[in-house]
């Protein structure tokens, strides 16, 4: 219920390390601003290695590309990195990885192969042009520009695209669409609708031609277009990031942790939502997780977020009660209600089975009226659709989550509708059981849950951090990422202001550890205060200090034990990468774990600014 772990899953390919950042792959460029070149870096007589280096020779960016070669019959690729390399027959097509597809002028990269046989590429094509960089394939020109587009039917999240046709010699093929650079579609005729917007958000639109050779023309001009509505507050295209952090309701048990914390922690002024955790999923609808935590523990004048005591007789008490003051006292705070959880995700298959019966049911429950006023919407966090959890989903469709998110902001209108989601981007991974691009059409954002990559279940280790940024040599599982998760995501059709990147307060760890770098042997899990290989951010600060950072996430090496964690060094540049993405904001799982001046709350909210 409090943590999330992640299943393994394989990957093809080998990533190396990587120090920029992670951009998701935009329409190919013409080929005239690039060039491609290979060298065969080793040769041991039954193999080879090779190495292909591109090039951006023009003077703008390109932010994808694509190598396609043949080699003589009995030549092959046996092992790649760096790049996704597939074949038809003794045809090889290489494309780019979500962290090296973009290329500044000037700027190259390269990736590398292992091989058998002896031949050498021959026929190749950079982004469907010569790998020379020669002006065009011989005896085809490249189509002219698209006319400037025209944008009509704008909504809260949709927008109307249409334009003048392209010329080109042997005729155009189709025209791909991007959205502030990014293609989000490749259509045959001259307009689109471009769905899944967010409202009160501004956005630039072109158009590029693609003729038969697959060569790419210039891109046309630019429309700006912003859709209507936004102005609530609570939609993170609108301006201000989202800092939101997760209460959990049984914090005020044995952790001692109340509402009247994020005061005096100096944290609510400094936090825009809190996702209440957590409601339960029985029965087809939602239900109170924990009635006496929730709004019948008494508080007294001490305790209470405004210095007042409750009395028997009032009519709503507990953490409810306290919410209400703390919006009282902090109006610019909105509070989520979240639904399932590690634990109580198992109810979801059953309920959206009657998606629309489910989110009345939710909707009554938030919308109750002893404390309709607390509540500023639902969060859902079904872990995980179509996939493995604590419990394996065996029944639902890949599309029982869209149909679900469409219900739910047909119940709840102009609320806030949210979801916490997997951050697995494996081929074939969590990411890819549920049809989270349609779903985004109805959500306000996704909280990512960007941790729990790596931990002590694999109690052998290799050490690992819990909640890499990027990739690194020697990394346990490709796909386990924040940059990679993002990027999926991305790629999926959701836009990244929907996007909130995910941040752990606490540690995990290893003991019987030697090594201090990641990747030792261990042997368990080391010792937690409520849970074996846990711990807070606010205790290993102090017990377990840093030692080093891997993958933009702190590490330490104390005694045998080996633990990872995020410090306010390591949140600032995550959130200075959040920013560089375009994200909605970032949240975090959970006040409780951090300092008792909100060490890690302000390293946020610094570093979103």
């Amino acid at each position: 219920m409090r943590f999330r772990h992640k299943a393994a899953a394989g990957l093809a390919t080998l990533l190396l390390p990587l120090s920029g950042l992670v951009a998701l792959a935009s329409p190919a460029q013409a080929a005239t601003t690039a060039t491609a070149t290979y060298t065969k870096t080793q040769d041991w007589g039954s193999g080879f290695e090779g190495k292909w280096t591109v090039k951006n020779t023009g003077t703008t960016t390109i932010n994808s590309w694509t190598i396609e070669w043949d080699f003589p019959s009995g030549t092959k690729v046996t092992s790649a990195w760096d790049a996704t390399v597939t074949n038809s027959g003794d045809h090889w097509t290489a494309k780019n990885l979500g962290w090296n597809g973009t290329l500044a002028p000037g700027a190259s990269v390269s990736f590398g192969f292992n091989g058998s046989g002896s031949g050498d590429p021959s026929g190749c094509k950079l982004n469907g042009g010569n790998c020379d960089g020669g002006p065009e394939v011989p005896g085809d020109a490249a189509p002219s520009a698209p006319g400037t587009p025209t944008a009509s039917d704008v909504t809260d999240t949709s927008v109307k695209l249409t334009w003048k046709a392209a010329t080109d010699d042997k005729g155009v093929k189709n025209y791909d669409v991007l959205r502030d650079g990014a293609k989000v579609a490749t259509v045959t005729g001259t307009s689109y609708t471009d769905t899944g917007l967010t409202k009160g958000t501004d956005y630039s639109y072109t158009v590029q031609a693609r003729d038969t050779a697959d060569q790419t023309g210039p891109v046309s001009g630019a429309v700006k277009v912003t859709t209507t509505g936004g102005g609530d507050g609570g939609n993170p295209g609108g301006g201000e990031k989202v800092n939101l952090g997760y209460f959990a309701n049984w914090g005020v048990y044995g952790r001692n942790y109340h509402v009247k914390n994020l005061v005096t922690s100096g944290s609510a002024e400094k936090i825009t939502h809190i996702n209440y955790a957590f409601g339960n999923v029985q029965g087809g609808k939602c239900t109170i997780g924990d009635a006496y935590a929730d709004y019948d523990k008494a508080y007294t004048a001490e305790q209470s977020v405004d210095g007042v005591a409750d009395t028997w007789d009032q009519p709503l008490r507990g953490n409810f009660n306290q919410l209400r003051k703390l919006k009282a006292k902090y109006p610019h705070i909105k509070v989520i209600w979240s639904f399932g959880g590690w634990t109580w995700s198992g109810g979801f298959p059953d309920a959206v089975k009657n998606p629309a019966a489910f989110a009345k049911s939710c909707h009554d429950l938030v919308e109750d009226p002893r404390w309709a006023d607390v509540f500023d919407g639902i969060d859902l966090d079904w872990e995980y659709p179509n996939a493995c959890g604590l419990s394996c989903d065996t029944t639902s469709a890949k599309n029982a989550f869209s149909s679900m998110m469409k219900a739910m902001r047909a119940e709840f209108g102009d609320d806030l509708v949210t979801a916490a989601t997997t951050a697995d981007a494996t081929d074939g991974g969590k990411i890819d059981a549920a049809d989270y691009g349609e779903a985004a059409k109805y959500i306000d954002w996704y909280n990512v849950m960007t941790y729990d990559f790596f931990g002590a279940w694999a109690k052998n280790g290799p050490t690992a951090p819990h909640s890499p940024l990027t990739s690194y040599d020697g990394i346990p599982q490709q796909g386990f990422t924040s940059a990679e998760a993002i990027a999926k995501f991305k790629a999926k059709g959701v836009p990244a202001s929907k996007l909130l990147l995910g941040i752990g307060f606490y540690g995990r760890g290893w003991t019987g550890v030697t090594q201090s770098a990641p990747g030792g042997t261990a042997t368990g899990p080391a010792t937690g205060t409520y849970e074996q290989g846990i711990e807070d951010y606010k205790v290993l600060k102090n017990s377990c200090p840093a030692t080093g950072t891997i993958a933009g996430t702190a590490y330490a090496h104390c005694g045998t034990n080996w633990w990872s964690y995020d410090t306010p060094a390591t949140v600032k540049s995550k959130m200075a990468w959040a920013k560089s993405q375009g994200l909605g904001g970032a949240f975090f799982w959970e006040f409780s774990g951090d300092t008792a001046d909100g060490e890690l709350v302000s390293a946020i909210d610094s570093g979103l600014k």
